[in-house]
């Protein structure tokens, strides 16, 4: 039996490809290698809220997708601006995701004279999470049942306090809307959070405030707050017993907390396209549809560019009423 036999040029030949080949598995490796760091998803709330959950839930089944363990960081406090600050100032850019929601980056450009960080320059959309519906409620004690004796209520009693989460929070901007909107006169006392903000309202201290779907159903249906009606076009399917303030006659008034998902604006396009996909994926799984139901949250799947121009249609319509208002936070 012979040995074959190879000429220098056919071994060089085999060498280069061999090494070619050898290189381009290193290569796979070391991407294989960064892909398998743990993501770091910032909330700008405190752990148990509705935001936190919802961002748990998608984290949850982004993770089985990206193949990635993801990590949630709660950064609470300054109405967003130490997690959006703290985000856009990351050293690792491709492994750091935010949740960027109404306040970080339609109402805090217009209720600040300076921010830590550029609403619209600093962020790369990754697509919108899903809408909170504000529920209109009351203390059980107050004798309004619904929008009609409502507004009958507050039209003899001008100068009615209301609750909120905290000055320009979803829950607050929503009134001040309602008032203007319904030409009504409202004193506001903000709180430091909405936990605290409903307990007073639970207790008869302030008679009522606006609360989003995932934390106030429960107060609900305890009986514990009165529901006056929804905001939104539609009633919560999850809730569908409470109607909406359209349908009891309340026109052309609409307001949603809202949250979206954002990664550094220096995080490569293709990893952002990345994260995107994994996004849209856990949004049309069912246990995640299941579980936003059960919080009463509409999920909102599409693209970073819808994401881009909802957001900017809301920074417009909020920062008007701000304006307007003359609402500062510093």
């Amino acid at each position: 039996m012979h040995s074959p036999s190879f000429t220098r040029r056919q071994i060089n030949g085999f060498i280069s490809r061999s090494l070619g080949a050898a290189a381009l598995g290193l290569c796979a490796l070391g991407v294989q290698a960064q892909d398998s760091k743990p993501i770091e998803w910032v909330v700008g709330y405190a752990p148990g809220g509705g935001s936190d959950v919802l961002a748990r839930t998608l984290a949850d089944a982004m993770a089985k997708s990206l193949g990635q363990t993801i990590l949630i960081t709660n950064k609470p406090g300054a109405a967003t601006n130490i997690a959006a600050d703290y985000a856009a100032k990351t050293r690792d850019p491709e492994h750091t995701l935010l949740t960027a929601d109404f306040a970080t980056l339609a109402a805090n450009p217009a209720l600040f004279a300076k921010l830590p960080y550029d609403a619209e320059r600093d962020f790369a959309p990754v697509g919108l999470l899903g809408r909170f519906p504000l529920i209109l409620v009351a203390n059980p004690g107050t004798p309004a049942r619904n929008w009609k004796e409502f507004l009958a209520w507050t039209q003899a009693h001008p100068g009615s306090s209301y609750a909120s989460a905290g000055v320009g929070s979803p829950h607050h901007l929503a009134m001040e809307m309602l008032a203007e909107h319904a030409k009504l006169s409202f004193v506001h006392v903000a709180y430091r959070g909405a936990a605290p903000a409903i307990q007073d309202v639970v207790g008869g201290q302030v008679p009522f405030m606006f609360i989003d779907s995932a934390v106030g159903y429960p107060f609900i249906s305890a009986g514990k707050l009165k529901a006056i009606g929804v905001a939104s076009p539609a009633r919560i399917p999850s809730m569908a017993e409470i109607p909406t303030l359209s349908e009891q006659g309340l026109r052309d008034y609409e307001a949603w907390a809202w949250q979206g998902l954002v990664a550094p604006a220096a995080a490569k396009p293709a990893t952002v396209a990345r994260y995107s996909r994994a996004l849209q994926e856990a949004l049309a799984s069912t246990a995640v549809k299941a579980r936003l139901q059960a919080l009463g949250v509409v999920a909102m799947p599409g693209t970073p560019a819808q994401m881009s121009s909802y957001v900017k249609t809301e920074r417009e319509r909020w920062g008007r009423l701000i304006r307007d208002n003359g609402i500062k936070l510093d």
